[in-house]
């Protein structure tokens, strides 16, 4: 079986931090609620840091690889750049009440490709 590093770092957030862990997305996809309880333990809670960390490297180094592997288009603007409040502001428009099925992770690469300029479609 293959396991995804997406569902590895769930699972070590949701078997190392407190009972009110955030559940995934009904497809198991991290969930916005998921990196919204990462983002607010990180301070406090050494393995919700180690796992925000994890994430968030993840999530910026298959941004790279991706446009890296898409060739033929235009570059972007800015390197892309990915930290703790970029990506608190990137799902700060999700609503609460969608928290636990809305994916995360496309709405933070989104983001990161917006403020870097990148263009994806001619």
């Amino acid at each position: 079986m293959l396991v995804r590093p997406a569902h590895a770092i769930c699972a070590v957030l949701l078997l190392t931090t407190p009972a009110h862990a955030q559940p995934s997305t009904s497809r198991g996809q991290i969930s916005v609620a998921q990196v919204r309880a990462m983002l607010d333990q990180a301070a406090t809670n050494p393995t919700a840091l180690q796992t925000l960390t994890a994430y968030l490297a993840g999530t910026g180094e298959t941004a790279g690889w991706l446009l890296d592997a898409a060739r033929g288009l235009p570059p972007c603007a800015r390197r892309l750049t990915l930290d703790a409040q970029q990506a608190r502001d990137a799902i700060a428009s999700a609503a609460a009440t969608a928290a636990t099925e809305t994916p995360a992770t496309p709405l933070i690469i989104r983001d990161m490709l917006k403020r870097a300029g990148c263009r994806l479609t001619e």
